[in-house]
């Protein structure tokens, strides 16, 4: 018996992509480095504490654009909040339990946000 490979990207399906959004405009193509406008994307302010020894960390899950938007994003964010944070795997991290104050200022910016979990 041969072992399957494993599916580690879209590249590795042959580029077949699958939506059930019947609104999906098929011909368009829309790449990761393309920009979204804020009011077009849903991002997520969730709590943690899981993973962090105890401390508190603010995620900000769901941006979509170019990597250095989020950078930037992040750090107008971290500046703001006066603490701490990173920018890993898509998502912003902020230290400390400053949710509604990140809530705040990605409402001022334009991005519609929604508090998830406790």
């Amino acid at each position: 018996m041969s072992k399957k490979k494993k599916l580690t990207s879209l590249k590795d399906l042959g580029g077949l992509v699958y939506s059930t959004n019947p609104n999906e405009n098929l011909n368009e193509d829309r790449s990761a480095e393309e920009s979204i406008a804020p009011t077009e994307q849903q991002l997520e302010a969730h709590l943690e504490k899981k993973g962090r020894g105890g401390k508190v960390a603010v995620v900000i899950k769901g941006f979509e654009g170019p990597e250095e938007e989020l950078k930037a994003l992040g750090k107008s964010l971290k500046s703001h909040c006066a603490t701490g944070g990173s920018v890993k795997d898509g998502e912003i991290i902020i230290q400390g339990q400053m949710r509604d104050k990140a809530m705040q200022f990605l409402k001022k910016q334009g991005y519609p946000v929604k508090r998830v979990g406790g």
